[in-house]
């Protein structure tokens, strides 16, 4: 099998458009918590090589495929909640935190070795929990 050279980058922007068209997943830009992209290049490196081809439409596919549960998530823990108002669960409601999310669930140890080595685990265990 020939190599095809390296794989192509993931453009930390189209990617971020792309979790910004799911608006029942991500709350708006006004009440956000972190200003965006923040966490998206420690989720982005927990793309492997052979998965980004076609990353964003994965990506939208995941997002589609998990609705129900992604508007509960924004529901109860995103801006306004309860949980929020103590200043926990601050990704929820972030575009970036789709990515994230999607990587929880496809490469949920290479994230977790990515994101402890530049990130607060804190932020990573919250969405775990919810």
């Amino acid at each position: 099998m020939e190599d095809s050279g390296p794989a192509p980058a993931l453009d930390a922007k189209d990617v971020l458009a792309a979790a910004e068209r799911s608006p029942w997943a991500v709350a708006a830009p006004g009440e956000r918590h972190w200003p965006d992209g923040e966490f998206l290049d420690v989720a982005l490196s927990a793309v492997r090589p052979e998965e980004r081809e076609g990353y964003i439409e994965r990506l939208e596919a995941f997002v589609e495929e998990h609705r129900d549960r992604l508007e509960e998530l924004l529901r109860v823990y995103g801006p306004g909640s309860r949980p929020a108002s103590h200043g926990r669960y601050a990704l929820v409601g972030q575009p970036e935190t789709l990515v994230v999310l999607e990587r929880m669930e496809a490469a949920p140890f290479l994230l977790r070795g990515q994101w402890e080595k530049d990130l607060e685990t804190v932020f990573l265990d919250d969405l775990e929990f919810a």
